[in-house]
């Protein structure tokens, strides 16, 4: 009974955020709240909320002075020389600028942090999304695709975790997973060229100067298709922009990808090369603090809320001594703050309700104990296969802590080795990063002004896809 309620719950949540039937905060509250009185323990609903609570506290905490602290930089102009060197190197070409966006989001994730690469992603792709009409779910979609095959790095989670849980050591474990988490990454590649050779067919090829600069009368665009010859179009013309805020946008074009197609935001400024909160002065305190705050996240110096909450202080204090001008930093934020921690907090409700009522295990149980006998001496593939909904429907805690001991106990029986299971369960990850429990993913959509069921309609297949990819390689490379 508890596992039909349990995948009924998940199901009823999911379609409801993706038919947009109700927002993301209310369906995590709303829809768990109602099923725990199903199962006849609508009592013990505060106790499962803040337990919840509890447990996302800290992570919520630490995306609230996050999102404070990268905001901070971006207006005092640390990321602007890697706007400027993306922008020279897209060429407002969008084939150019979606590769890019894998590009950046894969280096970027080497940091370990879903949050952070989510943020410096968006910072410095956003602006040039929005300025060409690009769908704004290829961003999201490329770069979550992209941040969840690299999350698989010893020091981004689940590997430690693996490893943690089987008592196996990390180095063996990942390393011998390389080829096969470089195919998926090349995958992602891939993937982006194709969906970015789409926009590029959509939208027309423009020059930088045209994407960047308000313009009259004509402008260029590619003759309808990749690489043709520019010729002169007939454009709107774009109003004179308001001292330090950017042109008025036409309307983008509703034939979108999926659907999701931005449409234009005229209050959209993205980053002004005039804007008065620039700190030119401080640009390499600033970058040394941004180092030496991820380097102290990285050696786990102090635990990551307490950085950044020290950060987002120090930026603020150095950067805007004046206690009018931090009020106005910390306002200007204060939207992704809250829409964010608003989700985190929302989604402890969903997890608390899931594990309180033991759905998660019993659904847990079910699956394992679906698997086939015949199917025991190939438990490193079903392990990889079940990665991906398991992973996706519950945390990376609930999974590598709660499923994978008995899924690597019953492929001992049959002499699969406990590695062989590890390495296996790494594959869910590319889906995993874009779960609605993944409390990052609310920052990607939420900076990106996506919604979440639109990024969740267009990036699932992919994902999935994606890992299959790393599961078919590591097959092939005898790596699992």
């Amino acid at each position: 009974m508890l596992t039909v309620l349990g995948f009924a719950m998940i199901a009823t949540f999911l379609v409801l955020i993706m038919m947009k039937k109700m927002s993301p905060i209310a369906a995590l509250v709303l829809v768990p709240a109602l099923f725990c009185v199903l199962v006849g323990q609508g009592a013990q609903l505060g106790d499962y909320v803040l337990e919840g609570v509890g447990n996302l506290a800290p992570t919520a905490a630490m995306l609230m002075f996050a999102i404070v602290y990268f905001g901070v930089m971006i207006d005092v102009g640390l990321f602007d020389p890697i706007v400027r060197g993306i922008l020279r190197f897209c060429k407002a070409d969008p084939l150019r600028i979606v590769v890019g966006t894998a590009v950046l989001a894969a280096i970027v994730s080497l940091d370990g942090d879903g949050s952070t690469t989510f943020m410096i992603t968006v910072s410095a792709m956003y602006p040039l999304y929005k300025r060409l009409g690009m769908s704004l779910v290829v961003m999201t979609g490329v770069a979550a695709t992209a941040n969840g095959v690299m999350n698989t790095l010893p020091w981004g989670g689940p590997t430690a975790r693996a490893a943690t849980a089987l008592k196996l050591d990390a180095g063996d474990i990942f390393v011998p997973m390389i080829p096969a988490l470089g195919a998926g990454l090349l995958f992602v590649f891939a993937l982006a060229y194709v969906l970015g050779r789409r926009e590029r067919k959509r939208l027309g090829h423009l020059t930088l100067d045209e994407a960047l600069e308000p313009r009259t009368g004509t402008v260029l665009a590619a003759a309808g298709g990749d690489g043709g010859p520019e010729r002169p179009v007939t454009a709107p013309a774009l109003a004179s922009p308001a001292p330090g805020t950017s042109p008025a946008l036409p309307p983008a074009d509703d034939d979108d990808v999926d659907g999701a197609g931005p449409a234009a935001d005229e209050g959209f400024q993205g980053l002004d090369p005039e804007r008065p909160t620039l700190r030119p002065r401080l640009y390499w305190f600033n970058a040394a603090l941004t180092v030496a705050l991820l380097t102290a996240m990285i050696m786990e110096l102090l635990p990551i809320p307490v950085l950044f909450l020290i950060g987002a202080a120090l930026a603020l204090t150095v950067n805007f001594p004046h206690m009018p001008d931090q009020k106005a930093r910390i306002a200007a934020h204060a939207d992704n703050v809250l829409n964010v921690a608003g989700m985190v907090f929302a989604a402890a409700v969903f997890t608390g309700v899931l594990t309180g009522t033991g759905m998660v295990k019993h659904m847990a149980d079910w699956l394992v104990g679906a698997v086939p006998e015949a199917m025991g001496p190939h438990m490193a593939l079903v392990t990889g296969l079940l990665s991906l909904p398991l992973t996706y429907f519950m945390s990376n805690d609930g999974f590598y802590f709660g499923v994978l001991p008995v899924l690597a106990e019953a492929g001992a029986a049959h002499g699969v080795s406990p590695l062989e299971i590890a390495r296996a369960s790494l594959v869910g990850q590319a889906l995993h990063m874009s779960s609605p429990l993944v409390p990052a993913v609310y920052v990607l959509v939420g900076m990106a002004k996506v919604e979440f069921g639109d990024h969740t309609r267009f990036t699932v297949k992919w994902a999935a896809l994606t890992s299959l990819v790393v599961l078919g390689a590591g097959l092939l490379l005898g790596i699992i």
